[in-house]
């Protein structure tokens, strides 16, 4: 485990040092070796995108599919980075809109919600506690199988002080925080796919009848949270403007499901923006209702619905 760790981190760090206009043009090679050599996933993202805006011609799928990959290479070089960037040159790269909000929860004692999705460089949201310190900034994390890399990625995303939470041990750590009176925002990347074992709610998602994970939304309501979404746009290569969304509750108080409702929404409407930006790549409707209810007899899935 140190041995591929001590390698990882210093090839990684080692590259890192590289200026930003030296890892755009390794960036640039890697997309010909992905895109055409190793055609890494391509059927995969085609159908993706395909089946996501079928009012596209093809011509107009496969702009958005070169941009998909142009930008996944970037955003491995971008994530390297983050190993070495200055304090001052990631604050001029990663600007947020509206962290004042969050600051401003936080300083009175509560927790804040924040959800986003795989969507331009989410990495780099790790910057946030440079600018919001009354508090514990926090993001939940599913380790990777090799222990020794996700040593590496731990220490990547915790350099600028935000705290690393396993998802196994998410709720219990979130209530300690909420118990022990501290305050704390924590992210959660949500649109993944669940298990069908944990689906508990579906929703319209890029023209896809979609499963979706409540955990979020279940941790914030026992926790009182504020919700938040982080709308990430890349005006130009190498720079994100993050602009947070609070999501307030519904008039006439909490409907369940109501915040991932809206998430899912929010993020929905950041893909169509600019749809290169998302992770095409992932299998993300590889679950589908008919084999839910094929798997589950009616009266499993009204109870699984049932929960939040």
């Amino acid at each position: 485990m140190n041995l591929a760790y001590n390698i990882t981190y210093a090839v990684f760090y080692l590259v890192s040092l590289l200026p930003f206009w030296v890892l755009y043009r390794i960036s640039d090679g890697l997309y010909y070796i992905l895109y055409y050599a190793v055609r890494y996933r391509r059927p995969l993202v085609r159908k993706n995108l395909s089946d996501s805006f079928p009012e596209k011609t093809e011509a107009e799928i496969v702009r958005i599919e070169k941009g998909f990959y142009a930008w996944l290479c970037d955003y491995f070089v971008e994530t390297i980075k983050l190993f070495t960037v200055s304090k001052s040159n990631i604050m001029r790269r990663m600007t947020f809109v509206g962290y004042e909000q969050i600051a401003e929860s936080m300083s009175q004692g509560k927790a804040c919600s924040l959800y986003l999705g795989h969507y331009c460089n989410w990495e780099w949201i790790t910057s946030l506690p440079l600018l919001v310190k009354d508090g514990i900034c926090s993001q939940i994390y599913h380790p990777l199988e090799n222990s020794g890399v996700d040593m590496v990625f731990q220490r990547l995303r915790s350099r600028f002080g935000c705290v690393n939470i396993e998802m196994d041990k998410s709720f219990r750590t979130i209530l300690t925080w909420k118990k022990q009176g501290k305050p704390n925002t924590v992210g959660y990347i949500a649109d993944q796919v669940p298990g069908l074992h944990n689906v508990h709610c579906w929703v319209d998602f890029l023209n896809h009848d979609t499963p979706v994970f409540t955990g979020a939304e279940k941790i914030t309501v026992m926790t009182d949270a504020e919700v938040f979404y982080a709308d990430i746009a890349r005006p130009r290569r190498g720079y994100y403007v993050c602009t947070f969304k609070k999501l307030p509750m519904p008039e006439g108080g909490y409907v369940k499901f109501h915040f991932t409702k809206e998430y899912f929404r929010l993020l929905e409407a950041s893909i169509r923006r600019a749809p290169q930006f998302w992770l095409w790549s992932h299998n993300r409707w590889k679950r589908t209702r008919e084999q839910f209810n094929r798997e589950y007899s009616e009266e499993e899935r009204k109870r699984m619905l049932s929960r939040l």
